[in-house]
């Protein structure tokens, strides 16, 4: 894929989406983004939040699947509840009715108070409904050949070859995560090659500092 080229962005504060499928790396760019002082708006910890006990994406998940999706402590049991959605599609549309409204709304708010000259978005579910959505101008996806996600989920994870498997059927594909992307950054090498790509990446697009 072409890079992203250009002059520095002027005008309001340029949004920029991390996407990549589980396994791939995601959170290891949007962390080195953050080391280097930039501004993050991470969709898994909204995601999170929004579905904390008593909330109403929490009440609506427990009315939706049963209790049996709460822990002990009436907090939302995340494994057990990805066990279930991952090997089923009308249970993932389920989940996905309940969450995206709130965890959507909530990427507005942060990302509309987000100064400096660049904010982040990290975002495993990017669509290309999502570049109008939360006024993105960029996409750089985070991708890895399948088996190396694959190798990942379960060495790192500790998941089973079935559920691993599973979770990365029901994602987009690399081919089509890479058509709504502008940029791709590959992932299967070294932390600090991948960081190398990062900062190249962003004097491509403008917001490199120093």
């Amino acid at each position: 894929m072409a890079r992203v080229t250009g002059c520095r962005y002027r005008g309001r504060v340029k949004r920029i989406a991390i996407t990549g499928g589980i396994g791939a790396g995601k959170s290891a760019v949007s962390e080195h983004l953050a080391s280097l002082g930039y501004a993050v708006v991470d969709a898994d910890l909204i995601a999170r939040d929004v579905t904390r006990t008593g909330q109403p994406a929490w009440r609506a998940l427990r009315d939706a699947f049963g209790d049996a999706v709460l822990g002990e402590d009436s907090s939302l049991d995340r494994a057990f509840l990805a066990a279930i959605v991952f090997n089923d599609a009308t249970a993932l549309r389920r989940l996905n009715l309940i969450t995206h409204g709130p965890i959507g709304r909530e990427i507005v708010r942060q990302l509309n108070e987000a100064g400096g000259d660049v904010v982040f978005l990290a975002i495993p579910l990017y669509r290309p409904e999502s570049r109008s959505q939360f006024g993105i101008d960029e996409a750089w996806a985070v991708q890895v050949e399948p088996a190396t996600a694959l190798r990942r989920l379960r060495e790192l994870r500790g998941l089973s070859q079935d559920d691993a498997k599973a979770r990365l059927a029901s994602q987009l594909t690399n081919e089509e995560r890479s058509r709504i992307a502008d940029r791709v950054l590959w992932n299967e090498g070294t932390l600090g090659a991948l960081y190398a790509q990062v900062d190249e990446a962003l004097h491509d697009s403008g917001v490199a500092r120093g």
